[in-house]
């Protein structure tokens, strides 16, 4: 409840951070020159390389020493995760392009094949890096941190005995080994499963010799086993990798035959959902349908273990149709991402990230009626360094309160057991009128989403997926409340998803408010969202894809004139990816007028900054720490009456064009002031900041002599726990 959380007092920091000055000229002056071709491709980098070039600051936090080990460790897995997600989406596209001879380029004009290239030297290049890293420097530190990765080399006898019950108890039950011959083919393997090769000699029962056969490790098993503390004398944690068990008895599983050698292999696969949006009836059945076949799509990369036989290495790319280029050879297991298991595992709190309490406004301690408090002013909200409690609570205040007629809200990814539905369905139980607005199509979280729909709807809530063609990406929430005979609008808006435990490891912002215009332009997105009509103008809000893209290249476009005009300009953009070409001449053109602008882009970045003639005046940053930067946040001096707006939309075109987006303006100065603080903050990080050369890679920010070390997370955090 939000009695019990932290409260945040207006005071000064625990420890007060370095003096920030908004920094306004001088800008660059613009060279006089020959006006350059800006839709020139020299000037754009490809998306993908630069989604490479994110993933690759994200391993290089696994040798950052300033981090506890566990960290340094989840850093190097979630690098895994994330290039497991590129394959099964990026580069599938890539592929499907290549494939049909559709040459979809971007504004840097790259032919796919061209792209597929460089992701294939990088992506080598990197996975490389990352278990030089895993073996050479993690392990090592984990050894003498007394946890273990015991290799099968390494057991002793009463291990090896353990080990083996278990392989007879738990996996034996349940392991299908298939071999190959006319009668059973190569079998059509699961995305991302676990499997061995396996080369035998003699013959089986039935007088077969083909000499091969296939292991599935079933997915209901661990890939890390914890041993026990009897078989583990001494103290320290001990764990063992399910392929090691595999490999060491598989032996077993071929009775009278001679195993000559196993070795795991992982396939990844072509992930996305496709299907004509148009030529559907019931997108919910549809997606049932689908998220089946997503197991068994295209096959685009190949991981093997680095001993392999090259035979057998060759016999399993011909079996998937890849090529060498799309073989990764691994030193060590072939499904890094499944370790994430062990992770609650070990109970070394020094070895984790401090655990901390998010702050909570000073209005709102104390288990506030917050409809009251809202009426006072609007609140604004930080999460993780605030709590995300009070959006929760405005829910449960609004299912239980009798004046409360009706909730609306829009659902990307929140989960079906969420404090979010539980609230939902409770103000529906209680006859209010509730419409969801369910995105069934956030990519990975289908099934989520599918099953939520179901839960609200038993429940008696009305459910609405959004718009056919638009993903509904908007962060929304409107109460309407009877008051003395009328009614009043009080709204959530978001940068981020109803998802209370993204809410504490994503940084985004939250704005709660009755202000009147805004929530009569939310009730009109909604009215757009699950009605039909003409596009409904809007007073506060900006909307996508209507009128977001064109009102920021206008705002952007009255910096540059500004600046022409001799007065101060500057701009300051904060988003996951910045890839519209539009928006990107339309930043160029300001820089060239003498524009100040500051990008904090934390993944994909498209425009090239310090480009002589083009860019001198565009500086980009990007932030990588124990938080992942999520929030959204437009800031334009706008000749001194800035204007603030927090969206859920980033400067790409899918979210420009192609999905349903908000972009709320703070409209007190109070708050205003406070956003760019932050911003002003993350400006002057000289410890999580990568900084994006022209050339298209990135340099960590490093400081100068005497300077103290200034973490913009860490420094939000004293300021509000």
């Amino acid at each position: 409840m939000v009695a019990e959380q932290a409260v945040i007092e207006e005071a000064p920091l625990a420890e007060p951070l370095p003096e920030i000055e908004l920094e306004l000229v001088p800008s660059v002056e613009p060279a006089v020159a020959e006006q350059p071709d800006l839709n020139d491709r020299q000037y754009y980098i490809n998306r993908h390389l630069s989604n490479l070039e994110f993933n690759r600051r994200v391993l290089e936090q696994s040798l950052d020493e300033s981090h506890p080990l566990m960290e340094r460790l989840m850093f190097l897995l979630i690098f895994s995760s994330n290039l497991d997600e590129f394959f099964e989406i990026r580069v599938a596209e890539l592929r499907h392009q290549v494939k049909f001879d559709r040459e979809r380029s971007g504004a840097d004009n790259m032919h796919p094949q061209e792209v597929l290239r460089e992701i294939r030297g990088l992506c080598h290049e990197l996975v490389a890096r990352q278990y030089k890293i895993l073996n050479d420097v993690i392990f090592p530190a984990l050894i003498e941190n007394n946890i273990y990765f015991l290799r099968r080399n390494e057991w002793d006898e009463h291990q090896r005995e353990w080990i083996r019950g278990y392989f007879e108890d738990h996996i034996l039950p349940v392991i299908s080994p298939l071999g190959l011959d006319p009668s059973h083919p190569f079998p059509r393997l699961v995305n991302k499963s676990l499997n061995f090769i396996v080369q035998l000699e003699g013959k089986d029962a039935f007088g077969r010799d083909s000499g091969l056969a296939i292991i599935p490790a079933p997915r209901s098993l661990p890939r890390v086993i914890r041993l026990p503390a009897e078989v583990c004398p001494g103290d320290g944690d001990h764990f063992i990798f399910l392929s090691s068990i595999i490999h060491e008895f598989a032996d077993q599983l071929f009775p009278g035959m001679e195993m000559l050698g196993c070795y795991q292999f992982r396939l990844t696969r072509n992930a996305d959902l496709s299907f004509d949006q148009n030529e559907v009836e019931d997108l919910a059945l549809t997606l049932r349908g689908e998220l089946h076949s997503r197991r068994y799509g295209d096959a685009v990369r190949l991981e093997v273990a680095q001993k392999c036989p090259e035979p057998l290495v060759r016999f399993l790319l011909q079996q998937f149709k890849l090529s060498e280029d799309e073989l990764y050879l691994v030193d060590g297991p072939v499904n890094l991402t499944r370790m994430m298991s062990m992770m609650g595992q070990v109970d070394r709190p020094e070895l984790k990230f401090a655990p901390y309490s998010p702050g909570l406004p000073r209005r709102l301690r104390g288990g506030v009626n917050l409809f009251d408090t809202l009426q006072n002013g609007d609140v604004l909200l930080h999460h993780p360094f605030e709590s995300f409690t009070p959006v929760l609570d405005l829910l449960r205040q609004a299912a239980a309160d009798p004046h409360v007629l009706s909730i609306r809200q829009t659902l990307y990814r929140t989960g079906a057991d969420s404090e979010i539905v539980t609230a939902l369905v409770e103000a529906a139980r209680k006859g209010k009128e509730v419409t969801a607005v369910i995105e069934l199509r956030a990519r990975f979280d289908e099934a989520n989403n599918l099953a939520l729909a179901s839960r609200l709807q038993e429940a008696g809530a009305l459910v609405v997926y959004g718009v056919v063609g638009y993903k509904t990406h908007a962060k929304m929430a409107l109460i309407v409340r009877r008051e003395e005979g009328r009614f009043r609008h009080y709204a959530h808006l978001g940068t981020g998803n109803y998802h209370s435990g993204n809410a504490r490891i994503y940084t985004d912002y939250s704005l709660l408010t009755c202000d009147p215009e805004i929530g009569e332009d939310v009730q009109k997105m909604f009215q757009q969202l699950t009605g039909m009509g003409k596009i409904l103008r809007l007073k506060r809000l900006l909307n996508a894809p209507f009128t977001l893209h064109k009102t920021l290249i206008e705002m952007i476009g009255n910096e540059a004139r500004n600046a022409k005009a001799g007065k101060d300009a500057r701009v300051i953009v904060k988003a996951n990816g910045l890839t519209e070409p539009r928006l990107i001449k339309a930043l160029y053109k300001a820089s060239r007028a003498g524009v100040k602008i500051d990008l904090i882009v934390r993944g994909m970045c498209s425009l090239r900054p310090g480009v002589e003639g083009v860019s001198e005046n565009i500086r980009v940053r990007s932030i990588v720490g124990r938080f992942l930067e999520h929030s959204r946040v437009y800031w334009f001096h706008n000749d001194g009456e800035s204007k603030v707006y927090c969206s859920s939309a980033d400067f790409m075109e899918r979210n420009m064009l192609n999905r349903v987006e908000t972009a709320y303006p703070l409209l007190t100065g109070k708050l205003a002031s406070r956003v760019l603080k932050d911003m002003e903050l993350y400006l002057h990080d000289n410890t999580l900041a990568w900084e994006l050369n022209s050339d298209g890679s990135y340099s960590r920010v490093g400081r100068a002599d005497g300077d103290e070390p200034l973490n913009a997370q860490l420094g939000l955090l004293s300021k509000f726990s």
